[in-house]
């Protein structure tokens, strides 16, 4: 693996390469990016494509890509534009593009904006809450969790975000009767340190999460849209908005193994299914390569 600094006017980009460039088998650069998952999350599923040349990135302000802008927020044209200046470095035409979470928002902004850069995108549980049937309710939810965050810390914080995203269906009534979470139940730290920079608890990323894709710049240009959901996802909320924003594409969502995360080890507690996630990832990339041809 091969790390490689980018410098641009608003913040210096970290990318990894593991692989030749250009690529040995001819196919393009497989791309990985999440938000606000750094390059370090998609260590386990890099390593399940042995036979192709991976990219992934740190976003600015996350990981090792130090921000210079003055800034502090996350929005979907910024990082696009970052996402844009990285495939341009890698001197490798269009790439195809696994993006996840925050990520699969950034792709579907990058190939509204820059139609050329992507051949297939594979967007696995973008979570634009607004697409939803409950969207004010998913809203509320949403600042609930900052609420939480602000008034208590990283641990309550991150205790209400966990009860969030794996309540079932709608957010109704029930849902904001439920007691505050309590971070201990789920191994959190109750005492606060303090921090309130966290881009998931705070308000930072809420312009990732209330995005709307524009639909007519994606279908119109010529990357192959896949929308990918976890099989134990499907339920909860980015299961749901996956659900809706396949069907504001025009199409339904791809069923993957697993959850959110599937595709990771348990290196970040909650193991995936990375082997079986690796092997339906490159089943819908070279049906979608198959299909260009």
């Amino acid at each position: 693996m091969e790390t490689h600094t980018l410098e641009t006017a608003g913040a210096d980009l970290v990318y990894d390469v593991r692989g030749p460039l250009p690529t040995a088998d001819g196919r393009p650069p497989l791309f990985m990016i999440g938000q606000p998952m750094d390059a370090t999350g998609f260590a386990a599923l890099a390593a399940r494509f042995p036979e192709r040349t991976v990219a992934t990135y740190d976003p600015r302000g996350l990981g090792r890509s130090a921000r210079k802008d003055g800034r502090d927020d996350h929005t979907p044209q910024t990082q696009a534009d970052d996402v844009h200046a990285v495939i341009e470095a890698l001197g490798a035409g269009p790439v195809e593009l696994f993006a996840s979470s925050g990520g699969a928002v950034t792709a579907l902004a990058v190939v509204a904006k820059y139609p050329t850069d992507v051949v297939t995108l594979v967007a696995h549980e973008p979570p634009l809450i607004t697409l939803t049937p409950d969207g004010p309710a998913a809203v509320r939810a949403r600042a609930a969790v900052r609420e939480a965050y602000e008034k208590r810390g990283w641990g309550a914080g991150m205790a209400a975000f966990v009860a969030m995203t794996s309540w079932e269906g709608e957010f109704t009534d029930a849902y904001f009767a439920r007691p505050e979470a309590d971070p201990a139940a789920f191994g959190l730290p109750t005492e606060d340190d303090g921090t309130r920079e966290d881009p998931l608890l705070s308000d930072r990323s809420w312009a990732i999460s209330g995005y709307r894709p524009d639909t007519d710049a994606i279908a119109a240009a010529p990357t192959r849209v896949v929308i990918a959901v976890g099989e134990e996802s499907e339920n909860v909320q980015t299961g749901r908005t996956s659900a809706a924003v396949a069907e504001l594409l025009g199409q339904r969502a791809t069923v993957f193994p697993s959850h959110h995360g599937g595709f990771c080890d348990g290196e970040f507690g909650y193991p995936g299914k990375p082997d079986e996630f690796a092997h339906r990832l490159r089943q819908v990339l070279d049906q979608a390569s198959e299909a260009t041809r």
